[in-house]
């Protein structure tokens, strides 16, 4: 049997492009893509984040990629392990550049300390009850210092480190760190994937005020289970939730 790419193999740059993830669902639907294929964004005018949100990024100066993996293997109910090894590469990439804590925001975002540092935008095409292909869409502040005032606490590894970075050369690491973590999809037991995003949870055992159902509530941050739900403890029970606001951090 031919062995698949590595991720990050073959690597494409655009120089503008709606998105990366919208490309990358192209080239998927045109039969144009396999496995590894990653195309990195110079720029995008029409940068997709969470739940619908614009990411917007200078030309040239961050990660805007989307990397396509084939995940035959996994089934629609055991999907969110590929959210988990996704998040943990970024976070083994930001913890090799980055002094200080590195944390994973559920469900999909980079933190450093209390600021954002990055995002992960994961969408699947489905094949019966199992996934033919995920595009796994990342955006990583590298080298932006100035950021749109509505941004909440934004930051990039050069206001952290001081230094400045190729940005083709970063991404190409990622994409490093991507591989493993999917080599440990397909070699170990999930459970110890979603136990180690876990480990890496921000604000874990800290108390946060959520909203849920036009319900505006604390709780304290347990976990998250192999559905991908967050685990809130609120008035001594512990609560699944699969999709909430977070209204302090």
């Amino acid at each position: 049997m031919q062995r698949e790419n590595r991720i990050g193999t073959p690597f494409f740059e655009l120089s503008e492009v709606d998105s990366s993830n919208n490309y990358a669902m192209r080239q998927v639907q045109a039969h144009l893509a396999v496995h590894g294929c990653t195309w990195f964004a110079h720029y995008q005018n029409a940068g997709k984040g969470q739940r619908g949100k614009a990411w917007n990024a200078e030309r040239s100066q961050n990660i805007m990629m989307s990397s396509v993996i084939k995940p035959s293997i996994i089934s629609i109910d055991q999907q969110f392990v590929i959210n988990a090894a996704i998040a943990l590469a970024c976070y083994d990439f930001l913890i090799k550049y980055a002094i200080g804590k590195i944390n994973i925001k559920w469900p999909n975002d980079l933190f450093w300390e209390d600021r954002k540092a990055g995002g992960i935008l994961i969408e699947n095409v489905l094949s019966g009850e199992n996934l033919k292909f995920s595009i796994i869409g990342i955006g990583i502040n590298i080298n932006q210092t100035l950021f749109p005032t509505a941004l909440k606490n934004p930051v990039s590894l050069k206001q952290i480190t001081g230094k400045t970075f190729n940005v083709i050369d970063m991404a190409k690491d990622l994409c490093d760190h991507l591989e493993v973590r999917w080599r440990q999809i397909l070699q170990s037991s999930h459970d110890e994937l979603i136990n180690e995003y876990c480990g890496h949870l921000f604000k874990k055992n800290e108390q946060v005020t959520f909203k849920a159902s036009n319900e505006i509530f604390t709780a304290v941050v347990r976990g998250v289970n192999s559905k991908g739900e967050l685990l809130l403890e609120k008035n001594e029970s512990i609560q699944p939730y699969s999709s909430i606001e977070w209204l302090s951090s």
